[in-house]
């Protein structure tokens, strides 16, 4: 349990901090518009290399490529699932007119419900997490640029 503890720990960080952002845009009317999810990015990146660098320095000289990636790519998908979560209980119960506000032309035009949304929330989230653990890891590979990397080369 011990080695999922910073992405359980980072995760519950980084959905509040969305579930926070999204409320505080409701109170204001701009959640409707889906240009203000762009933040969620920031959010995310914040996140998880905070996540990234715990579990690093948990790990010390131990630390693994491979071990690290998991961490990171744990940490924002379940990030994603809860806001996943949160995302569907709010459009569904906290305020149902949620959807016919974020979607009016589309409401008519493509027939969208609930369930494509929730499946683009995901996605997203999904594709957020993959992208940035993909480059955050590559600040911590080890370098090849030493006598005992040369040794590995062709």
């Amino acid at each position: 349990m011990k080695n999922f503890s910073v992405p359980i720990k980072y995760s519950l960080i980084i959905a509040v901090g969305l579930i926070v952002y999204f409320l505080i845009l409701s109170l204001f009317n701009l959640h409707i518009y889906p240009l203000f999810s762009l933040f969620n990015g920031v959010i995310m990146a914040g996140g998880m290399w905070l996540a990234l660098k715990a579990y690093r320095s948990s790990k010390g000289s131990k630390f693994k490529y491979q071990k690290g990636f998991m961490a990171s790519l744990l940490t924002g998908f379940n990030a994603t699932i809860l806001f996943t979560i949160f995302f569907a209980l709010y459009a569904t119960e906290l305020n149902p007119d949620f959807l016919n506000n974020l979607i009016n032309m589309w409401r008519t035009d493509y027939g969208t419900d609930i369930g494509i949304v929730l499946f683009v929330v995901a996605v997203m989230g999904f594709a957020t997490s993959l992208v940035l653990t993909l480059a955050y890891m590559q600040l911590f590979k080890d370098s090849w640029n030493t006598k005992e990397g040369q040794e590995h080369t062709y």
